[in-house]
């Protein structure tokens, strides 16, 4: 595997992979890499493809500055992990390098969308305009014909999906396919996280009702009764910021009557450090 800091390096890995009939294929992170991001490498690690990863924080997307301070990092072991696992290209890019210029490079009309304003868009405001600059700006930068998320951002995922469709209609960029990996959990059900790394043990212990809380929504008829059973579940030593149950292509609560596929969405600290997760249901209907 190569490690490259620069755009000129990067490129110049690509050409020549395209050049032997390589198909780009790209896992984009910002490190601390646990099984989940590896799993994404796993998933477009073929013959026929030529796998760029990446590892940037990046700063726009952090509302609370703390929180980028704070997140963790360890490329020492993070480039071990990705070498081992047939990483061809590892991009370790400075910000001023992703971001040379001005880095508003998202229009409004690709951000401010149903799905983006409520849930992590109404709490974590201006997340989502960071998240997606970077990841549009990347897609610049090392053009791939596979790019890989992972579906316990599950909002993140429906807005990069659209972002993509809505560059692709415009001419703004090549096709492009969208691959969306499952979360991976540990043995207690905790969808794996780099913030887990700063919970101590009792705070595993409080982080895990999160999935048996979701877990519980599925197959329910009343909406209602089941996000107030969840939440019932959750340890009280849980900072809920919300636990909803979503339309999984509008991301808006669902109603009484819903009847069909749902998402379960939770978001919530514990201790000081904030977790997401959700879970793909099935509400019955009255």
């Amino acid at each position: 595997m190569k490690q490259v800091t620069q755009v000129s390096q990067l490129k110049q890995e690509i050409a020549d992979a395209r050049a032997n009939g390589k198909r780009i294929a790209f896992v984009p992170t910002m490190g601390a890499l646990h099984d989940g991001h590896l799993s994404l490498v796993d998933q477009v690690r073929t013959e026929e493809n030529f796998v760029v990863a990446s590892i940037f924080v990046n700063p726009l997307q952090f509302n609370d500055p703390s929180d980028y301070e704070n997140y963790p990092q360890s490329l020492g072991v993070d480039a071990r992990l990705l070498s081992d696992r047939g990483v061809d290209v590892l991009f370790l890019p400075e910000p001023e390098t992703v971001y040379p210029e001005q880095p508003n490079l998202i229009t409004p009309e690709q951000i401010e969308t149903n799905v983006s304003l409520g849930l992590e868009g109404e709490h974590r405001p201006g997340h989502f305009s960071g998240v997606l600059t970077v990841v549009s700006r990347l897609f610049d930068l090392i053009t791939p014909d596979i790019a890989a998320f992972g579906k316990k951002d599950a909002q993140q995922l429906a807005l990069i999906r659209s972002l993509v469709s809505h560059q692709l209609a415009s001419g703004r960029r090549m096709p492009l396919k969208i691959i969306a990996g499952e979360t991976i959990r540990d043995d207690h059900g905790l969808a794996l996280s780099s913030r887990n790394a700063r919970l101590d043990s009792e705070q595993l212990e409080i982080a895990r009702t999160i999935n048996v809380a979701l877990a519980s929504c599925d197959g329910k008829a009343d909406v209602e009764a089941a996000i107030g059973e969840a939440k019932s579940l959750l340890s009280d030593e849980i900072k809920l910021d919300y636990l909803e149950i979503v339309d999984p292509a509008t991301f808006e609560p669902v109603s009484g009557d819903y009847e069909g596929s749902a998402i379960a969405l939770f978001a919530g600290y514990v201790g000081q450090v904030r977790l997401i997760d959700n879970r793909e249901i099935s509400i019955k209907g009255s």
